[in-house]
């Protein structure tokens, strides 16, 4: 196994979305985005996005768009902007929409005071009709969380929570500049049972700097002890072009492609070992779990936010930075905080880039998908499904073959599954349909 994590340490993208991120360009903007959302079908449900980007300090391997700030003023002003895109979308739209899932991400939601939770949910409430069981979803970092939060969430209605925790050593929680002690942790994980947010999941990462298998493997079991529903279980990405704070991370300390492999092999086993089941690439999550009834099902979904049991196909981002997808194709907001409010504020939308799919990338995404999340996908009925020949992907069977090879596939008839040896390869998998990945500047984090 060692031999592959170094023959296949390669950069590939995460596979989120295709075409993935780097590959959105500037003829997608505000004008189209408002003719795709005014031809949405009013009878299927959307899932919402909000990115809130702000975070009381940076943490040295975040890959997020976020901004520190010490004052609660930028983040009270962000929040008008926030409502009043609210309300430009559901103007937009054709009719009053049912939202079935919503998703705060950052940067930290948990900047956000009690109070302003309800302010929002009122709002999504009066433009949206938000369904009776919707996943109301936020991302919270128990640094800065407080019991009287926690019970504001409750109050706003939400009912899962994911908890950044990355590793639970002390040295390492140094390395990377966020001291989160277990303990820290464990209350606020209380904190959510008492006021009824029971599903809860927490984000772990492997291959950090001075991180050792030994390290991993306890980590997991402090993270099992506390019961999560779900677990991710992130390879850190060490992207330091794109993210310059990064570069306080000594790359002499990272573990190396076969330390790397080590650690995910060791910390999956123990969550195999506990009653989780394996997701995908890096999720793990319980049986009675949405998750694993979707991946039962062959219903899993990947977005933005990594493994999802969100069956809607229109997911509208809010925020600046936020990406949306909706059937025509992706689009994304601006990131700088003063242009997305500007134009917010005049009315406009602050879209400046995405992509229109064309009848190509629908096939592609859907086998790329269906490789991420079922380990498996029927070529010959995916081309039937989008009514492409059987041949559309000759070359990339050719492409595949070296995998097979190395037992990281098996090839049957046009039909392919990644074997469980070839798990932590599947982004190489899925990379072979990827028509874009030899073009644009993108560049992308280790596959394992």
């Amino acid at each position: 196994m060692n031999k592959l994590s170094k023959k296949y340490d390669l950069m590939v993208p995460r596979y989120t979305s295709y075409p993935t991120a780097p590959h959105f360009n500037d003829s997608v903007r505000s004008d189209l985005y408002r003719q795709w959302l005014e031809t949405l079908n009013p009878t299927t449900p959307l899932s919402l996005y909000f990115h809130i980007p702000f975070c009381d300090e940076m943490c040295s391997f975040c890959g997020c768009y976020t901004k520190i700030v010490k004052r609660y003023d930028p983040v009270a002003d962000y929040l008008e902007v926030l409502l009043r895109e609210i309300d430009l979308v559901a103007k937009t739209l054709p009719a009053r929409f049912k939202v079935s899932n919503l998703h705060w991400g950052g940067g930290s939601p948990t900047m956000l005071k009690g109070a302003d939770w309800k302010r929002i949910i009122d709002r999504l409430r009066m433009r949206f009709d938000v369904t009776h069981d919707a996943a109301i979803a936020v991302e919270l970092d128990p640094r800065t969380a407080t019991k009287e939060y926690v019970k504001a969430l409750q109050d706003a209605g939400v009912n899962r929570a994911s908890i950044g925790v990355q590793s639970f050593d002390a040295d390492i929680q140094k390395a990377i500049n966020r001291i989160q002690p277990y303990d820290m942790t464990a209350e606020v994980v209380s904190w959510l049972r008492t006021y009824g947010i029971g599903h809860i999941n927490l984000d772990l990462m492997y291959g950090l700097p001075n991180q050792t298998t030994v390290m991993v493997e306890r980590e997991a079991e402090l993270a099992i002890g506390l019961e999560p529903a779900r677990v991710a279980l992130f390879g850190y990405a060490h992207v330091p072009w794109m993210k310059s704070h990064q570069k306080l991370i000594d790359e002499d300390a990272l573990p190396d492609a076969s330390e790397r492999w080590q650690q995910f092999e060791a910390s999956s086993a123990k969550f195999i070992k506990a009653g989780y089941q394996a997701v995908g690439l890096d999720h793990f999550s319980l049986p009675n779990d949405e998750m694993s009834t979707a991946l039962n099902e062959g219903t899993l979904h990947r977005n933005f936010q990594g493994y999802t049991a969100d069956n809607s196909p229109n997911m509208i981002g809010f925020g600046a930075s936020a990406i949306g997808h909706i059937h025509q194709g992706y689009i994304q907001n601006v990131s700088p905080l003063k242009q997305y409010s500007e134009s917010i504020t005049a009315g406009e939308f602050a879209i400046v880039r995405g992509i229109k799919l064309s009848k190509d990338d629908r096939l592609r995404g859907h086998v790329i998908e269906r490789i991420m999340c079922d380990l498996s996908v029927d070529l010959n009925a995916a081309c039937k499904k989008f009514t492409m020949p059987k041949s559309t992907f000759i070359n990339e069977i050719e492409k595949l073959k070296p995998l097979s090879e190395d037992g990281i596939i098996n090839l049957l008839d046009n039909t392919i599954t990644v074997t469980e040896i070839g798990r932590p390869f599947v982004r190489m998998v899925a990379a072979a349909f990827d028509a874009y990945l030899d073009s644009g500047k993108g560049r992308h984090s280790r596959a394992v």
